[in-house]
């Protein structure tokens, strides 16, 4: 067996080491635990949904979790609206009902502030359709049958606004796979998975993470509000080695710029959607959930113990 991998030296000096599945259960279990948390969070939404909807569900005499994805009620005090729902709405020049743009107004400051693109990779119930075809295709060895620019998505974004102030109407939800799927889970099997298996077929045969990573504008439009959310990947510099494992699994490998991260002890990009799949594949630890204040923290102490590596 070749030793090359083992014994390639990094620019900081250190080893480079390729990451390895450990053998025991525990040790996979720990590797997959943000795969499983994620679906764990995926399921446990839709269950409450499904749940209320045909199992009457109450806390406190309320309805625990009515609705959908686009517009719902927690226990009947806390409302939720999708904001980019709610943003095609108001170009559309609709009135609206105060509750909508309350619930609209949480949805972005918790996504927007806190948590940036996690709705997509630990609540859209599609990220779980593409993620099985990205594994599948993984497996199939298979490549792009075309290649889409990533920055396409923002096109699509734009031209969904277009088309609600042109036709009067949300246009996305009309189309929408994401209310399609969470419809036909949730209130029965019907046409609309024709659509999730459109996408599904596309992200297998034609591009990786075609849908999430190249044309969704609901990706699009959390990357654009999510740029100050306060969750972020931490990055560590002085033990990463630029073995490249984490752009490897990562669905949106343009968001790891380890030159970039390294300025500023962090990943930076909106798009980052904070599934966690670099974090557990890094052989030296590099990589880790962390809050920007607590970073911030971290590299001004850094700085000042070694000022020599400041940067401006």
């Amino acid at each position: 067996m070749s030793t090359h991998h083992e014994t390639r030296t990094a620019p900081n000096g250190r080893p480079v080491r390729l990451y390895q599945l450990p053998e025991s259960l525990t040790g996979k279990l720990w590797v997959w635990r943000y795969l499983i948390l994620r679906r764990v969070t995926q399921v446990s939404v839709l269950l409450l949904f499904f749940a209320t909807a045909h199992w009457a569900w109450t806390f406190a005499g309320q309805p625990l979790l009515s609705g959908n994805l686009s517009a719902s009620s927690v226990v009947g005090l806390i409302p939720m609206s999708d904001p980019f729902a709610v943003l095609q709405m108001l170009i559309t020049r609709h009135l609206l009902v105060p509750e909508v743009l309350i619930g609209a107004a949480v949805v972005l400051v918790f996504y927007g502030l806190i948590g940036g693109r996690v709705f997509c990779s630990w609540v859209c119930p599609v990220n779980a359709v593409t993620d099985f075809a990205g594994w599948l295709r993984n497996h199939l060895s298979l490549s792009n049958a075309l290649h889409l620019n990533r920055s396409l998505r923002y096109y699509v974004l734009v031209l969904v606004l277009v088309l609600s102030l042109l036709t009067g109407l949300a246009a996305f939800e009309w189309v929408s796979p994401i209310a399609m799927l969470h419809r036909e889970l949730i209130f029965g099997i019907g046409m609309g998975l024709i659509g999730v298996g459109g996408i599904f077929l596309f992200d297998l045969m034609v591009v990786r993470h075609g849908w999430c990573g190249h044309l969704c504008p609901l990706g699009a439009f959390y990357a654009v509000v999510g740029r100050a959310a306060q969750l972020r990947v931490r990055f560590d510099e002085t033990t990463c080695t630029r073995c490249g494992e984490c752009i490897r699994v990562c669905p949106e490998p343009q968001v790891l710029n380890l030159n970039q991260a390294a300025q500023r002890g962090l990943v930076t990009s909106g798009e980052c959607s904070n599934c966690g799949r670099c974090v557990p594949v890094c052989p030296e630890d590099s990589l880790s959930f962390d809050l920007r204040p607590l970073i911030a923290r971290h590299n001004q102490q850094h700085s000042v113990q070694n000022p020599a590596r400041r940067t401006p």
